[in-house]
């Protein structure tokens, strides 16, 4: 594969701490020779496994990037054996204007991957990181949560994998994280998604879901600092035990999880996220903005169990998610992790 044109600030392979930059090449009208700057971490110490941390794979979603910020300020290399490399923020100009895709080239990170050397800014960041430092890690930590149009139920996910032992890892990995929840998740668009080139790669692949609202709490935040220092202990890099406590283990077995809507207006939940729902109970209601006098259409829920993902914003347009209704499959803890790998 053709080596990607970005260059990085840092050594990648020296023991130490180093804080510096990805110099993604970016001429413009303002800048002619100008350049994409993103911020990278590394903290080394020894031999051991490497860890990818990466937060901003959209630009509106936050509790990574603070996360992965305050552990970059505070990680020793006397605390860990092996490697960390963090990528707080892989779509800057996204994160720059809180917004879910990249205003430079309308570049949504997470449908980008492999990504192009010769690309546009968002392909050559995809190219970058899948090709310099995806072939590097034994695990990769990325963060997610619904920006400004999705809220969930805090989560950690892996994916059902056609390997069966790369899936039993990543599985492990992501009940290791321990989020309140913890989701055997299936994504309904997989491709160029980040997920997807770091699980082909046969890498430890686990994400989140961690809120929405286009805004943080103190509580998801502390979900993800507890969870990223729990993912390093468990791979075997960060010493220490994995602190467990009881997490609800979820399923996404097939499409029916998903509601779309087909029509537009205000929305009415009849549910909030958390809630138990049946099958064949109201959802949502969806309300004219054209008119009064007309009933609201009715969205029924077309499965059992939690819901665990709904629309933010009030308004709804034909095509747009509603909610996720995932299974519950216990609330029992996971325990006995030795960790490593």
């Amino acid at each position: 594969m053709t080596k990607s044109t970005i260059e990085s600030t840092i050594p990648l392979t020296r023991d130490g701490v180093h804080h510096g930059f990805l110099r993604v090449p970016y001429s413009r009208n303002d800048s002619a020779w100008g350049s994409v700057m993103v911020p990278i971490a590394s903290i080394k110490s020894g031999d051991g496994p490497t860890a990818l941390l990466t937060g901003g794979n959209h630009g509106d979603e936050y509790e990574g990037p603070i996360a992965l910020q305050e552990l970059a300020v505070g990680l020793r290399p006397s605390e860990i054996k092996g490697q960390v490399i963090i990528v707080p923020m892989m779509n800057l100009p996204a994160i720059q204007i809180g917004s879910r895709c990249s205003p430079i080239d309308d570049g949504n990170m997470n449908r980008s991957f492999p990504g192009r050397h010769d690309g546009t800014v968002t392909q050559k960041i995809a190219h970058y990181v899948a090709t310099e430092l995806v072939p590097l890690a034994d695990a990769v930590l990325d963060f997610h949560s619904g920006g400004k149009t999705l809220n969930f139920l805090p989560f950690a996910a892996a994916h059902v994998l056609s390997d069966k032992t790369q899936e039993a890892a990543c599985m492990a990995a992501m009940e290791a994280f321990n989020a309140p929840y913890s989701c055997r998740m299936l994504e309904i668009d997989n491709q160029g998604m980040f997920d997807t080139e770091v699980e082909r790669q046969g890498k430890i692949f686990v994400t989140t879901e961690l809120g929405g609202g286009g805004s943080a709490t103190a509580e998801t935040i502390a979900i993800a600092n507890k969870g990223v220092r729990n993912f390093l202990r468990h791979v075997g890099i960060l010493s220490g035990a994995v602190e467990i406590e009881p997490s609800v283990s979820l399923d996404m077995p097939d499409e029916s999880c998903f509601v779309f809507a087909q029509h537009s207006g205000l929305i009415e939940f009849c549910c909030d996220i958390g809630d138990d729902v049946a099958m064949g109970d109201e959802l949502a209601r969806i309300w004219s903005t054209e008119r009064t006098g007309e009933e609201p259409t009715n969205y029924v829920a077309p499965r059992s169990g939690i819901l665990a993902g709904r629309h933010a914003p009030g308004l709804l347009q034909v095509g747009d998610f509603i909610a996720l209704i995932a299974e519950i499959q216990s609330t029992a803890p996971r325990l006995g992790d030795t960790g490593g790998i």
